[in-house]
């Protein structure tokens, strides 16, 4: 018997913080801090989106630029596309494969499994280029812990979806994906039941950790200062599950 999930009306409720995260900050007492000021108590089915630049940052993931040594192949590359070489050195650095180079873009699959530019090495809303920020070394933990911690504060079960933004092949423009989750399910498999019409669902996998990430990417917008939000009437599952059951196994992937 396949689950129904009924239409709601959905909210997202921004969070916005007062003040910049620190390497060494306890993000869980930030965000509790951020909800006060807001005059925000989470409920029972909320769900917690956060940025990745912000979990980043707590766990010190910043690169100071001048340190980085550069390779010929590094500056001759950025040299040819007007880049910062050592952005493109640490981003090769953190990579675990290169996917596609061309016309100034490196598409690298990083150290998680995830495919994107620059294997997510960003020097954006940083503090002004002097550092680039590297993902947090293993997302579906970072957010695992989170989880756990708030759980504690407040007697709530509030699953973590940690988002960054990417491109995507044959599409302009960049929306957020989940890179984190937990304490929810990232997938909702419809395999095996009856559309309306009573045809059968043999594919129909939704992965509504990426679609809450880009619902939530309305609201935590690129200058907004907002790094979280709270999307509230999504019907999730609850369970255990990571961000990295969203990755497609090489076996089934027709673009490797």
């Amino acid at each position: 018997m396949i689950e129904v999930d009924h239409p709601r009306e959905l909210r997202i409720i921004p969070i916005s913080f007062p003040d910049e995260i620190r390497p060494g900050d306890s993000l869980a007492e930030k965000l509790m801090r951020a909800l006060k000021l807001r005059k925000l108590s989470p409920e029972k089915g909320d769900i917690l989106i956060v940025k990745h630049k912000i979990v980043s940052k707590a766990e010190g993931q910043l690169v100071e630029l001048n340190k980085i040594k550069t390779s010929a192949a590094s500056r001759a590359w950025a040299r040819r596309y007007q880049l910062d070489p050592r952005v493109t050195e640490l981003a090769l650095k953190q990579s675990r494969r290169l996917v596609r180079r061309g016309r100034g873009v490196l598409i690298t699959q990083t150290r998680h499994g995830l495919i994107c530019a620059n294997s997510g090495v960003d020097v954006s809303n940083v503090d002004g280029g002097r550092h680039a920020l590297l993902l947090p070394r293993n997302p579906d933990r970072s957010a695992a812990n989170l989880y756990r911690e708030l759980q504690k504060r407040l007697n709530l079960s509030l699953p973590v979806i940690i988002t960054d933004s990417f491109g995507r092949p044959w599409r302009e423009g960049l929306t957020e994906a989940a890179i984190g989750v937990a304490g929810m399910k990232p997938l909702h498999d419809y395999r095996g039941g009856l559309d309306p019409h009573g045809y059968p669902l043999r594919v129909s996998i939704e992965a509504v950790a990426d679609e809450l990430a880009c619902a939530a990417g309305l609201v935590c917008g690129k200058l907004a200062r907002t790094p979280a939000c709270i999307i509230r009437g999504f019907p999730y599952r609850r369970g255990r599950g990571m961000a990295r059951e969203l990755i497609r196994p090489a076996a089934d992937d027709l673009f490797r």
